[in-house]
């Protein structure tokens, strides 16, 4: 081929399917390649293939995350889904008991954080993997109905959990791929192929380390240890606006896991909440500190739910935009008397819950960050740099604060992406000010909580409503 200069073309296709063939699967895919590993019998199997992925894409210069243009630290925005089943479709537990599946999900329905601390940054019900209560109005009213169809006992009958469920565990559009767990392979009547008896669970992004995905893995594999002896049931929760609002924020997230770990003590495996900060410190990062007449006041980056716009037309085709330009904050303050002072941002009251903490306090603030120009409120201008000032009531007037950045600080744009986590965290750095709060005499903000976003403060919405 050299000598004749003609070009190599390496064609073949795949293997009859066959359970005795094991099969890892490298596939490009836009942005990632996506690696489909070969099923895994035990856990020292499972431990010796995360690692030896993890290290093989090291050594490719290959990596599992990355720094955006401000600095940010996220993930690829590739999956880290996670299947379970069995060598055959008989001897799926999700099929044999089919009550473990369904304790599955009332669990995770009953404690957000199970599906927010693990997700990549598209979380909400237009996202790779929406929660169950994330999609229709009734979803929760009819999938009761549903659970109380499924057999209570073992069941010889594999078509029932998925005629029973299937179109519950779906998305807006009604594609059962995109849903929290995916049950599309489970017993599908389309197809042989969607009939292997397994159960995909899609709202985990990959994370920076090994150790961090080997003890998703590990909590999953706790909890369906124990809904393996011991159903678990419960009326399902409605959440509302509560799902949106106060889950965004790391702290009310944080203590939601709390209550996951102590269930699984309860249950005799020996978990540790610490095991976890990883994923918090991952998810809502530090973004600065200050320190005010004995008060310590931190910012941390929260969550927001994104959502697709609707359909634009241009000389490419058709296209559907994300809107990714709303961002939020949470604010928490130590030791703040709360009779004499309050915290705003950018003039306006944050709604501020006490924690049980005495002194302790957290609220959130939604912001629109960037200013693309297709958006959810295109008109809305951005609302950045954020002041945030602590004022003393009786004075009327700020005793401190800091100003939070969305970008260069200077107004310039990051041409590159950051070489490294060193200069992502000087950029992060660079954007946070423990300093710049408001001079001279203020007028004292009223509270504006709104009724259905009550635990954080939107400064989209107008003050006067």
């Amino acid at each position: 081929a050299s000598r004749t200069r003609l070009q190599v073309v390496i064609e073949g296709y795949t293997p009859p399917s066959d359970p005795r063939v094991a099969m890892l699967q490298v596939t490009p895919d836009p942005g990632v390649i996506e690696v489909n590993i070969h099923p895994a019998a035990n856990w020292r199997e499972l431990k010796n293939i995360t690692e030896t992925i993890y290290e093989e894409a090291r050594q490719t210069r290959l990596g599992t995350e990355k720094f955006m243009l401000d600095g940010k630290h996220s993930g690829t925005g590739g999956g880290n889904h996670v299947t379970l089943g069995a060598a055959t479709p008989d001897e799926s537990p999700f099929l044999k008991r089919p009550y473990l599946l369904r304790s599955l999900i009332t669990f995770w329905q009953h404690h957000p954080a199970l599906s927010y601390l693990f997700s990549g940054m598209f979380i909400g019900p237009t996202s790779q993997a929406p929660r169950v209560d994330e999609a229709r109005d009734d979803n929760l009213y009819e999938l009761e109905i549903a659970f109380d169809l499924l057999p209570k006992k073992d069941s010889n009958q594999p078509w029932l959990v998925d005629r029973i469920l299937r179109n519950f565990l779906v998305d807006l559009t009604g594609n059962p791929h995109r849903a929290e767990f995916c049950i599309d392979k489970l017993y599908s009547p389309d197809s042989p192929s969607g009939r292997k008896g397994l159960v995909e669970f899609r709202g985990f992004e990959m994370p920076p380390h090994p150790q961090m995905s080997l003890v998703q893995m590990l909590l999953i594999r706790a909890l369906v240890a124990h809904f393996w002896k011991h159903p678990y049931s419960g009326k399902l929760v409605r959440w509302g606006t509560e799902l949106h609002d106060r889950f965004m924020l790391g702290h009310y997230i944080w203590e939601d896991m709390g209550q996951v770990i102590d269930f699984l003590r309860d249950a005799g495996y020996p978990f540790e909440l610490g095991w976890f900060e990883s994923f918090r410190e991952f998810r809502f990062p530090r973004i600065g500190t200050i320190n005010v007449e004995g008060m310590q006041m931190d910012l941390h980056a929260a969550l927001e739910p994104w959502h697709v716009l609707g359909e634009e037309s241009s000389a490419q085709g058709t296209s559907r935009y994300v809107d990714s330009s709303v961002e939020r904050i949470q604010v928490s303050i130590h030791g703040m008397p709360r009779s004499r002072y309050i915290v705003t941002c950018n003039g306006r009251k944050v709604p501020l819950r006490a924690t049980g903490i005495r002194g302790h306090y957290v609220g959130g603030v939604r912001y629109k960050a960037w200013d693309p120009y297709s958006a959810l409120h295109p008109t809305i201008k951005q609302h950045t740099p954020l002041v945030f000032d602590i004022v003393d009531v009786a004075n009327r007037r700020s005793v401190g604060g800091c100003t939070y950045h969305v970008s260069h600080p200077g107004g310039r744009n990051y041409d590159t992406f950051p070489v490294n986590a060193n200069e992502a965290e000087a950029r992060r750095n660079a954007r946070f000010w423990p300093s710049g709060h408001t001079q001279g005499t203020m007028d004292i903000p009223p509270e504006e909580p709104h009724p259905e976003q009550p635990y954080s403060l939107d400064l989209r919405f107008p003050t006067a409503r």
